[in-house]
């Protein structure tokens, strides 16, 4: 067994057949969940003709494998898990090509509360914010709004976070 047979056994090893469309849009949906929108970019920039890449998306949305409905769910569910607010999601969700009742109905899927959300984010990422200490509230608020929440649920954090660790509450 030389280096003979190891070059013999490489030559004979086939090359991968090319992806069809369809298995191309089915390799991208096990990874993750994807968009209509998303899927048929990504097909697209991979040098898939325009109507198979509609025929492939539409194929696979019509058989399951392809839900917008479950990509928002999950989209919302991770970006909740990852700190970011209401109006942030919803904008990212607006990028995908979802309609207003898609993103309604995904963000309906959140079951918490986003003062208390907003609230944990801040103990985790500041800790003890007192009530005098101005420039931190600041620092909490620009955070906040950053990660997309309103103007209510900021307020609302930042007082609630100062009272808490004031001892007035």
């Amino acid at each position: 067994m030389g280096e003979h047979d190891d070059a013999g056994r490489r030559s004979r090893r086939r090359k991968p057949a090319e992806q069809t469309p369809l298995q191309r849009a089915l390799g991208l949906l096990t990874r993750r969940e994807h968009s209509r929108k998303e899927l048929s970019r990504k097909l697209s920039a991979r040098g898939v003709e325009p109507a198979e890449v509609r025929s492939a998306v539409e194929r696979l949305a019509g058989e399951g494998w392809q839900s917008d409905e479950r990509f928002a769910e999950a989209l919302v569910r991770s970006r909740v898990s990852g700190g970011y607010g209401p109006l942030r999601i919803r904008a990212e969700l607006a990028t995908h090509g979802l309609g207003r009742e898609a993103v309604a109905a995904a963000m309906a899927t959140f079951d918490g509360d986003w003062t208390e959300t907003a609230c944990d984010l801040v103990r985790r990422r500041f800790g003890p914010v007192g009530q005098g200490d101005m420039a931190q509230r600041r620092k909490v608020a620009d955070f906040l709004i950053r990660r997309g929440f309103d103007g209510a649920t900021v307020r609302a954090a930042s007082q609630a976070e100062a009272d808490d660790w004031d001892g007035t509450a």
